[in-house]
C-alpha cells in the first residue's frame, strides 16, 4: 500500500526491515509472493525496484543505506551480517562484509557508546578478529564521500581492482 507514498530506497528500507535478521516480519518469498498478488496496482514499478535490492539478515536501516551507498558508488555487494568465525570460535558477526578481501565495514551506532557491554564486546570482537579481517568503522558523522573513500582504500589494499 506505501508502494505510491515511498521512494525506492524508502522501499528498499521497509523490505530489509521486513526480512531482517532478528526476528523477521517476513522472508523473500512471502515478498516475492506479495510483489506478484500486488502485480499491476499503483507504485507495482517502484516495488520491483526495490524488491530486486532488498537483502534479508540487516539488523538497521543505516545498515541498508551503507550497502546502497557502496554498491552505488561501484563497490562490490557486501555480504550483509555475515560470519566471520569458523565453526570452531564463538560466532562473530560483521555488518557488511566483502568477504573475498576480508574487508568488513561496521556502522558504530550509538548503542555502542552507551551500552559499556556492547562496547568491551566490539573492542573484544575487533581483537579478536583484526588479524584476518580489516574493519572500517564508520559513524552518522562521516560523510558519504569518506565513507566511499575509506571503503574503497581497504578493499584496494586487500587487493579489489574495479
Amino acid at each position: 500500500m506505501l508502494s505510491s507514498q515511498l521512494s525506492v530506497d524508502e522501499l528498499i528500507i521497509a523490505g530489509d526491515g521486513l526480512v531482517c535478521r532478528r526476528d523477521p516480519l517476513a522472508t523473500m518469498a512471502q515478498l516475492r509472493r506479495a510483489l506478484a498478488v500486488n502485480a499491476g496496482r499503483r507504485g507495482n514499478l517502484s516495488l520491483r525496484a526495490a524488491f530486486e535490492q532488498v537483502r534479508p539478515r540487516t539488523d538497521s536501516q543505516r545498515e541498508t543505506t551503507l550497502r546502497l551507498l557502496v554498491v552505488r558508488a561501484g563497490l562490490p555487494e557486501p555480504e550483509v551480517n555475515g560470519r566471520l568465525t569458523s565453526d570452531e570460535e564463538r560466532e562473530r558477526y560483521g555488518d557488511l562484509v566483502f568477504r573475498p578481501w576480508r574487508v568488513v565495514l561496521e556502522y558504530e551506532g550509538v548503542q555502542h557508546q552507551q551500552s559499556r557491554a556492547a562496547y568491551l564486546d566490539d573492542i573484544d570482537r575487533f581483537d579478536d578478529l583484526s588479524p584476518r579481517w580489516r574493519f572500517v568503522r564508520v559513524t552518522k558523522e562521516h560523510s558519504a564521500e569518506q565513507i566511499v573513500r575509506r571503503t574503497t582504500a581497504a578493499l584496494r589494499d586487500a587487493g579489489w581492482r574495479p
